[in-house]
């Protein structure tokens, strides 16, 4: 008899309408239209950004296309003498006093260039027509000569400038770090009409103050 009570509770149906728990409930409640709501981490990398973007190579190339003309804005800058879009470096104003200096001033090495073109061509030529050694040694001892002549000329210039540069701007304007030195040096052997920034004066003579 026990045995056929047991039997009979097995087989009672289970009740499928049974309360949920109340996580349940919460769980069901907060689903509201039909999904539950996000955790704060989901919802936080949903309004996240990817911070490489999608397109690299397009990427890279708009970036190479500003930087280009930006450059070639500056060389515009430097080409028609417009000062306040050259580059920074310049701008700087022992750097305007450098080429104002450099441009009024009659530079022997201003030719140097196309001298030593001249004189290296003449004594190849002269070489092959006379035959002597002398035709090719007197020309290279006239472009040493030269040569000379110009260093000189850039010391005694850089001496003066450089006096004139502490005076007005201190002994930053002539730091190893500012390269003032070469900076004067390598505008005083280019010829005039080619160098850059371009000469504010079309003329020598017009010293800065």
């Amino acid at each position: 008899m026990t045995w056929n009570k047991k039997k009979d509770e097995a087989h009672k149906p289970v009740d499928d309408a049974a309360e949920p728990s109340d996580q349940h409930k919460g769980s069901t409640q907060a689903a509201g239209k039909g999904h539950p709501t996000p955790k704060r981490k989901d919802a936080q990398a949903q309004n996240l950004h990817p911070l490489v973007p999608a397109d690299r190579k397009a990427s890279a190339k708009a970036a190479k296309a500003r930087i280009r003309a930006k450059e070639d804005a500056q060389y515009e800058a430097m080409k028609n003498g417009d000062i306040n879009n050259m580059p920074k470096s310049e701008r700087l104003p022992w750097r305007v006093y450098i080429r104002d200096y450099v441009d009024a001033r009659f530079n022997i090495g201003e030719f140097f260039i196309p001298i030593a073109l001249v004189i290296m061509i003449g004594s190849m030529v002269l070489s092959y027509v006379i035959r002597n050694a002398w035709a090719s040694i007197i020309p290279m001892i006239l472009l040493y000569a030269y040569l000379a002549a110009v260093i000189i000329d850039v010391a005694v210039m850089w001496h003066k400038l450089k006096k004139k540069l502490i005076n007005k701007f201190g002994e930053a304007s002539v730091a190893k770090g500012t390269r003032s030195a070469s900076y004067a040096w390598s505008r005083a052997i280019q010829i005039r009409r080619w160098r850059l920034p371009k000469p504010r004066y079309s003329k020598r003579g017009h010293w800065p103050e």
